[in-house]
């Protein structure tokens, strides 16, 4: 029986739950086990993945193949709905039967299977338990909170968007343990940000702004129980009595606030922490469910509160991240030059899921002569280290192009020698070219084109057209063929768009679909002033399904 591949991810997940457990894919077969299981069913992993969960598993009382027709969890699995059973049979490896009780719920994987958690216990430790009778409780049953928060780390640890866990959170928490959830966060400058107030109406999750925003200071010494929370002291169970006294702070006028507008009679509150700090707070609380959170509740909580902590934390880092690497980007990518008659604009959007740096890059300088140099290029990466080599390749480019009054071609050969031997650059695409006002007070577009897509001339009146010539082969290939170069009239008020494959190009889309967009779209925003002209140009073609950045550099000729 083939292994499948098992994600260290979905491992870690079932190993965090706490019970034993197992995932099946659509097929029912096994593709993750947590060590639990493995101990449970004496079963190595090796023996269970790959395998049909109940062929291999379920039995009758007494070890009996137990006909699919007759199980439950079977048809429960089929229906894609959870189902709980609290007296059923595994087959242990050496044959003998192991009593268990179970639950299965619909699973999300992260890589959009539609997957199955299987979590169950032993009965007879489950006999074990203490048979005294418990006070009414709204608590979950063991194998429900297991399996909440099982759905949990899968959610949040499944986002590097801030925004986008709070969501998750908010649909995990609500209605199943609470009617209202509230999530303050600490900013990076130490100030509380009330971030979510929502409220289950229904099927539906009601968001309330007006309760939403900035918080007032934490106090260092207040005993009330958000301020304790934002402080990582401890987590606590409430109610309006507590900031109905005298408010100690202003946080604890904006709790009262919160009760009276919300109704709550009962919240729990727990500190939300990142690996190094005190992010926030989470508050579970409950107006129409009429039954009190106990303290018994806060460790379900604080499990919660714990993993959203870990999934904030990692959102902000990698946001953090981001955004370093974008002002890097911006200090790499030049200004525009003012050049007398001749409108020039650039854009560089990043790929969404990179680390905001990439290859892609524009260019335009002055030249030696009075001609003004246009470049756009595309190194191979999205990474640091393509940014680093696409600003290797730019300065040489520059060098050359200043000090050698030479045909684009020629320039673009020296650059293809030098590549290999002083840049960290093993392969790259590039359209380099000279514009220049003729003696006729023309404007001439001079390029060669290495191995990139063809530049788009557009007319004033809206004709598009493709500049296929001077096409050459890309730069780090080992070929020394000699370049072409190509030259174009740019008439008055036409418009030169020079852009890389990220705006046309779309996994399992032909190249003459991106070109053929890009082409009418162009062509229909032509009398846009060239600003506006781009930022539409950007808009309607870049592909949604884009997973590459984008560089565009247009100019215009004047009317």
């Amino acid at each position: 029986m083939p292994v499948p591949e098992v994600s260290a991810a979905l491992t870690g997940a079932l190993d965090a739950i706490g019970a034993s457990a197992y995932v099946v894919d659509e097929r029912g077969c096994i593709i993750a086990v947590n060590a639990r299981a493995e101990s449970l069913l004496a079963r190595p992993a090796d023996d269970l993945l790959g395998y049909d969960a109940h062929d291999l598993l379920h039995r009758g009382p007494h070890g009996q193949p137990l006909p699919r027709s007759q199980c439950a969890m079977r048809q429960a699995f089929h229906a894609g709905r959870p189902a709980q059973v609290d007296e059923d049979y595994f087959a242990r490896a050496d044959g003998s039967v192991q009593p268990i009780s179970w639950l299965i719920t619909p699973y999300d994987t992260g890589d959009h299977q539609a997957c199955t958690l299987v979590i169950f216990h032993s009965r007879e430790k489950v006999q074990e338990a203490d048979p005294r009778p418990e006070p009414p409780t709204a608590a979950l049953p063991e194998l429900e909170r297991l399996a909440l928060l099982a759905e949990a780390t899968g959610q949040l640890t499944s986002t590097l968007d801030v925004d986008d866990a709070l969501k998750r959170l908010t649909a995990l928490v609500v209605p199943r343990l609470a009617d209202w959830v509230v999530v303050d966060l600490i900013t990076e400058r130490d100030e509380v940000w009330r971030a979510v107030v929502v409220h289950a109406d229904g099927e539906t999750h009601a968001h309330h702004e007006d309760l939403e925003g900035p918080m007032p200071p934490v106090l260092e010494d207040s005993p009330m129980p958000l301020s304790r929370a934002l402080r990582g002291v401890a987590s606590t169970v409430t109610g309006p009595e507590t900031y109905h006294r005298a408010p100690d702070s202003g946080i604890a006028v904006e709790q009262r606030r919160l009760f009276d507008a919300t109704g709550m009679h009962s919240a729990a509150i727990a500190p939300v922490r990142g690996t190094r700090e005190v992010l926030g707070a989470l508050t579970l609380g409950r107006a129409e469910n009429p039954v009190a959170f106990t303290t018994g509740d806060l460790t379900l909580v604080e499990d919660i509160a714990r993993r959203a902590g870990l999934a904030l934390d990692n959102a902000r880092l990698y946001q953090r991240q981001r955004k370093v690497a974008e002002t890097m980007q911006n200090h790499l990518l030049p200004q525009m030059p003012v050049v007398a008659g001749l409108q020039l604009t650039a854009r560089y959007l990043p790929a969404p899921d990179a680390s905001q740096v990439g290859g892609d890059w524009y260019d335009a300088f002055p030249l030696a002569d009075g001609a003004t140099a246009l470049a756009i290029g595309d190194v191979v990466g999205h990474d640091l280290e393509a940014a680093a080599g696409m600003a290797q390749l730019r300065n040489v480019l520059r060098a050359y192009a200043w000090s050698h009054q030479e045909p684009p071609s020629r320039i673009v050969e020296r650059l293809d020698e030098a590549m290999e031997h002083i840049t960290n650059v093993t392969m790259a695409t590039l359209i380099f070219a000279r514009i220049e006002v003729t003696g006729d007070g023309h404007w001439q577009l001079s390029w060669t084109n290495a191995g990139h897509p063809p530049p788009l001339l557009i007319s004033r009146d809206g004709v598009a057209g493709y500049l296929t010539a001077g096409h050459g082969v890309a730069l780090g290939t080992g070929l020394r063929t000699p370049r072409p170069d190509a030259e174009a009239v740019l008439r008055p008020g036409s418009t030169l768009v020079l852009y890389t494959d990220g705006l046309i190009e779309a996994p399992g889309v032909i190249l003459d679909v991106g070109l053929n967009r890009l082409r009418k779209h162009a062509a229909a925003f032509a009398h846009r002033p060239l600003s506006a002209f781009t930022d539409q140009v950007l808009r309607r073609v870049r592909p949604a399904s884009n997973d590459d950045d984008v560089a565009l550099l247009a100019l215009r000729a004047p009317g």
